[in-house]
């Protein structure tokens, strides 16, 4: 058996999320259906390099399976572009050794999220429609409060399944750009529904209704209730996976 990584892409707007989950359309769903098809309808399980919620992107995504050396690499990625519907795309098949784990030997993930302030036809399914007059300087002190190994709980969806809440984080930063204020983060681990938690306080800062050292107390106070309200999930993405131990990945 051959362990592979994909590295794909998709448009999460008519996903129940990534994973599985009984009659509800996911992508971990279409792509296992795709696979088991091309291997004699054999179950063929994938791993994914995490979970995204409905209606969440991913313009970089890995995931790895195991599976028997019956097609070179490109051919295997065009068949799997020919099977899958138009909302996943696959960009690269890796060969890669057995012990290699998508998940657990990722180092850093990064995710972005847009904000439209005119109204664009071509953007309003990845993007979240909203006029804002916002602080980027204020907004950019309160990001950097975020910078390094601390206790994100604030942000973290409640009654979550996790050991703990620390995630260090690499980069966090706002910019405006082509009539879009975009947030990036970058962090070796995120907590359920913390990118979206985060954009909604830099957001009440950015407004004027939070200041920073009342940012500062709700980042400390590990309480979720105390944070902004989440934004859309149609303005995230996970833009970026790195494995800074792998050559070819």
């Amino acid at each position: 058996m051959q362990r592979y990584f994909l590295e794909l892409a998709y448009d999460g707007t008519n996903f129940f999320g990534w994973q599985v989950q009984p009659n509800q359309r996911t992508v971990q769903a279409e792509i296992e259906t795709a696979l088991s098809k091309l291997y004699s309808n054999e179950k063929v399980g994938v791993t994914g390099c995490g979970r995204t919620d409905t209606g969440v992107h991913a313009s970089q995504y890995f995931l790895h399976f195991d599976a028997i050396e019956r097609y070179g690499v490109e051919d295997l990625k065009h068949k799997l572009n020919g099977m899958l519907p138009t909302d996943i795309a696959v960009y690269r098949v890796i060969p890669i050794e057995k012990e290699i784990h998508a998940r657990f030997d990722a180092d850093k993930r990064t995710y972005t999220y847009y904000i439209s302030q005119e109204k664009n036809p071509f953007t309003i399914k990845n993007s979240w429609y909203k006029r804002l007059n916002l602080d980027l300087n204020k907004m950019n002190e309160a990001s950097k409060m975020c910078i390094g190994k601390k206790d994100f709980e604030c942000f973290s969806k409640v009654h979550t399944e996790v050991n703990n809440f620390l995630c260090e984080v690499f980069e966090c930063e706002w910019r405006f750009e082509n009539n879009q204020y975009i947030f990036k983060v970058s962090a070796n681990r995120f907590l359920r529904n913390m990118v979206r938690a985060m954009v909604g306080t830099f957001i009440e800062v950015g407004l004027g209704k939070i200041n920073l050292e009342q940012f500062d107390k709700i980042l400390k106070s590990k309480d979720r209730s105390e944070a902004g309200s989440s934004v859309p999930a149609q303005g995230l993405f996970l833009s970026e996976v790195k494995y800074d131990g792998l050559n070819n990945v």
